[in-house]
């Protein structure tokens, strides 16, 4: 009896296991605000079984598609506790074999979580480029790309450990959070050290390291009060993702079948005159051929996205999302997105590529905004990033002489626009990123332009942006190619000739870059008036542009010089914000200067004053 039993069990789990290739999520946590929770089940011809669950878990509905190695099954998971039930697969009314699953305990105020604020600097890195901690991982059986660190656009070795070490050197730079490129497995034959064609959204690529790195990633920038921001890829995955391989549907992918390249003009979204051609090959057209178009219309993949973004919050312990090409996916799918992420999380925050140069085309795509309220529509995005900033920094900066739209005017304009934001403070701000030229490459290397650059990104309203390793001068030409921009950093590689992570190791020259960037953010972490307070700016004068930062005890007065002329800056001009002050304090030098006649400004500089 007992020989028939293991033979019996011995059968039902190699059935099982024959059966079920994969369940996703693979868990699931309890009492959290929506309690629907969709179950991808896939596995060859398993749609002929009927499913039940052990434990009383109510199951709400089961989805079958045309493709019979799917089913979707969706449990109501209301006032359920943490635990572990079966699903249960039945064939003529007979158990088949069953498959445990798991509602795991959340973290306590998990709900509550507080995401990235203006309180925060963002470093941005990409993982292949940023360190190689451990060289065991650089190639994987499962994975085509093989490590090749003399293919400047190859897999260079770069990982979750090589991140971990040197956290202390990011947190030195008075940086707050690290907004890592994408993580998740992208199998692509080539180029996939980007990660942006992920082929599994529930793994971390085996390259950079496992599903439980990341986690202790998380909990190493916690430890030290710093926060972690995923990209997250709502747009497309990659061609070798496993449903492609596959599909659920049909209609899971846009254009299946009929390659259709999205022609990139967001504008037709809200343009009154756009053809529904042109609307439809915005948001449907593939990426590039190696990315399909995630179909988020459809219920199904709309769920299966939104669960996988709440799995990682959960899982990892997020503090945020920046959303990849966020404005290409169909708006009111990825509305839906949104919505249901910020309805778990309402402090979470979630940062969109709206990659627009016009400030009205920007706002349109930030929650609660009165431009799209004009068509009824609402992004729920939190925040958005600030391309047209991006574009006055990287001219305005390179014109010595001033006129009616060139030098600091620029940023001047920029500013005078905040009031089509509906939240201008929560808005990401930067010089650069890993898609754009390097500003020491737009500068022409000439520090004196960083340090305007950065004075200004330290002081101005929103969240400011940083790019690894433009703190110790890295260059990068984009017309030579992605790779130049996304160069290794030096030390992060045994071997390396130059280790820019200690001031040892640094150069002189880096060490410049790296003093006046570390200090200036260092100071910015501890100021509310950067924070939160209102800002008040003065119509430049000779290319010399003047603005304060103050609330209610606080004000920081700040003189950005783009003019290649010594300036006597007479402050009678600003008598309404600086008041009864009478000195300030520079908070690079931390000289004491007078702030009651004239304050002299050298050629191309900038001086940040705290009023005393």
């Amino acid at each position: 009896m007992k020989k028939l039993f293991l033979l019996s069990l011995i059968f039902t789990t190699s059935t099982m296991l024959a059966q079920i290739e994969r369940i996703e999520p693979p868990f699931w946590y309890a009492g959290m605000h929506n309690p629907e929770l969709q179950i991808l089940v896939y596995g060859k011809n398993i749609a002929k079984y009927d499913v039940s669950t052990s434990n009383a878990i109510p199951i709400s509905k089961v989805e079958k598609t045309e493709n019979p190695n799917y089913l979707f099954v969706t449990i109501n998971t209301a006032n359920i506790p943490a635990q572990d039930f079966s699903l249960i697969f039945k064939e003529n009314n007979k158990v088949a074999f069953t498959k445990k699953y798991s509602l795991k305990q959340r973290k306590e105020n998990s709900a509550d979580r507080k995401g990235f604020d203006t309180s925060d600097v963002m470093y941005l890195l990409m993982p292949d480029r940023f360190s190689n901690g451990t060289k065991n991982n650089d190639a994987n059986s499962s994975t085509k790309e093989k490590n090749n660190r003399e293919l400047p656009g190859g897999r260079h070795g770069g990982d979750i450990q090589g991140i971990i070490n040197h956290l202390d050197y990011i947190n030195e730079l008075g940086a707050t959070t690290i907004w890592s490129t994408p993580l998740c497995e992208d199998n692509d034959a080539q180029f996939s050290y980007h990660t942006y064609g992920q082929s599994d959204v529930y793994k971390i690529d085996p390259r950079y390291g496992t599903n439980e790195d990341y986690v202790r990633l998380s909990k190493e920038l916690h430890h030290r009060k710093m926060k972690l921001v995923m990209d997250y890829v709502t747009n497309h995955w990659g061609i070798e993702h496993w449903m492609m391989k596959d599909l659920p549907t049909q209609d899971w992918f846009n254009y299946i079948g009929n390659y259709t390249e999205t022609n990139h003009k967001r504008t037709v979204i809200h343009d009154i005159h756009a053809s529904e051609l042109d609307k439809k090959k915005c948001i449907d057209g593939w990426f590039v051929p190696s990315m399909p178009d995630i179909n988020i219309r459809n219920p199904l993949v709309l769920k299966y996205l939104t669960q996988n973004a709440i799995w990682w919050i959960e899982y990892a312990n997020l503090d945020g999302f920046r959303v990849d090409t966020y404005n290409y996916s169909d708006p009111n799918g990825i509305a839906l997105w949104t919505k249901s992420i910020t309805d778990e999380y309402p402090n979470f925050n979630i940062v969109g590529e709206v990659w627009m140069f016009n400030q009205s085309h920007a706002a349109y795509w930030q929650k609660d905004s009165k431009i799209a309220a004009i068509q009824n529509y609402n992004s729920y995005l939190p925040s958005v990033m600030d391309f047209t900033l991006l574009g006055a920094i990287n001219s305005a900066f390179n014109e010595d002489e001033a006129s009616w739209d060139k030098g600091m005017i620029k940023i001047y304009d920029n500013f005078t626009n905040d009031f089509l934001f509906p939240n201008p403070n929560n808005i990401l701000i930067f010089a650069e990123n890993h898609d754009t030229n390097r500003i020491n490459h737009m500068f022409n290397n000439d520090l004196n332009k960083y340090k305007m650059a950065m004075g200004l990104l330290a002081t101005t309203r929103g969240i400011p942006q940083l790019y690894y390793g433009s703190e110790i001068g890295m260059t990068g030409n984009k017309d030579k190619g992605d790779a130049d921009i996304r160069q290794d950093f030096p030390g992060g590689w045994d071997g390396d000739s130059n280790n820019a992570f200690t001031k040892e190791g640094r150069t002189a020259g880096q060490n410049e870059y790296f003093d006046f960037t570390s200090k200036l953010f260092t100071w910015r972490k501890t100021k509310a008036v950067i924070h939160s307070g209102k800002m008040t700016h003065y119509i430049p004068e000779h290319n010399t542009y003047v603005y304060f930062r103050y609330n209610d005890t606080k004000s920081v007065m700040v003189i950005i010089n783009n003019s290649k002329e010594t300036k006597a800056i007479k402050t009678n001009r600003f008598q309404e914000n600086i008041g009864n002050y009478k000195t300030g304090k520079d908070i690079i030098s931390d000289k004491i200067i007078d702030v009651t006649n004239e304050i002299s400004l050298e050629p191309k500089s900038v001086l940040i004053l705290e009023l005393e």
